[in-house]
């Protein structure tokens, strides 16, 4: 039986950019439990909805090319949309038969991503980015975590370009003070999360635990599963990456270390970013496209880091 109010969804293509506006298609879910649900993402942000709820179809754009929005089109044009919300301002959604249409507005410097997600549907209250996991998910990532006692602290320790990559040395040097033995996270785990390329930086960092009491992750989840880990995390320790987002998406307490990325456009939301002496636009100035193979945070020192996350979690434990 057809739904009397479908939805469509069309992601960003960058699947952080997915993650920080997920809590809108969330919203959704919760608000319209009679709707079903298309979505529309690239090869990156696709999987992210893999397990919402009432998905009806989850359509793959393998490349930005006019022959595959033209596919698309022909497999959405026949139904007529209770709702199509656009989050990448595309001309197919203009096209398309509906009740109702909300798409994204151009980017406003100096306001977070989340915020202008929010905006496409006018909400009062900004919804956070949160990611549905199905039961197979969150059981998948469950076995994948040896049985243990005592906190864990979650870090991602690679970046997907290297001008946002924070030393692994120094990554190692935080979690090392957290977990010592007079450390805010003494008797804990140390859990490595992140993706096949992040293999060099994640070698670096096992040194900072002995080796029963690490929880190697990397290259072995896939984003929704990365998820259901994090939810495990006790504090999570990461850069300008994907995982960050993700660990927002999962609840988890989060300190992030920002250099030539702007925290007020696409900081984790809700959690701590800690920044170098150099602001956004002084990296501009020596990389003006922020996209130059240089190592920009290398002046932020790992005392900085740490006096973050210990401040955290002073904080958790008070509330």
């Amino acid at each position: 039986m057809a739904s009397r109010f479908p939805i469509l969804y069309i992601a960003e293509a960058d699947a952080a950019e997915a993650v920080m506006s997920s809590g809108v298609l969330a919203y959704l879910v919760k608000a319209m439990p009679a709707a079903t649900f298309s979505v529309v993402g690239s090869p990156a942000s696709a999987p992210l909805f893999a397990d919402t709820p009432r998905l009806d179809r989850l359509f793959v754009l393998e490349r930005e090319g006019h022959l595959e929005w033209l596919a698309l089109w022909n497999q959405v044009r026949a139904i007529k949309w209770g709702l199509v919300v656009d989050m990448r301002g595309s001309a197919l959604s203009g096209k398309l038969k509906r009740q109702k249409r909300a798409v994204r507005g151009e980017r406003e410097g100096g306001v977070h991503a989340v915020e202008l997600a929010a905006r496409v549907l006018h909400l009062d209250e900004i919804p956070a980015p949160l990611l549905a996991l199905s039961e197979e998910t969150v059981a998948t990532a469950e076995r994948l975590i040896p049985p243990g006692e005592g906190p864990i602290l979650a870090v991602a320790p690679g970046a997907e370009w290297m001008g946002r990559q924070w030393p692994p040395e120094r990554f190692a040097k935080v979690a090392t003070a957290l977990l010592a033995d007079d450390g805010a996270l003494a008797g804990g785990r140390l859990m490595i999360v992140g993706g096949e390329g992040d293999r060099e930086a994640a070698h670096t960092l096992r040194s900072a635990a002995k080796r029963d009491r690490v929880i190697d992750l990397q290259g072995r989840l896939n984003p929704l599963q990365t998820v259901a880990a994090l939810r495990r995390a006790t504090l999570y320790l990461g850069g300008d990456c994907l995982c960050t987002h993700l660990a927002v998406a999962a609840g988890a307490p989060v300190i992030a270390a920002f250099g030539p990325s702007d925290e007020a456009e696409r900081g984790p939301w809700g959690g701590v970013v800690v920044r170098g002496p150099r602001s956004v636009e002084e990296f501009r100035k020596i990389d003006p496209q922020l996209n130059q193979a240089i190592m920009h945070m290398n002046d932020l020192p790992a005392e900085r880091v740490l006096k973050a996350a210990r401040k955290l979690l002073e904080q958790r434990v008070v509330a």
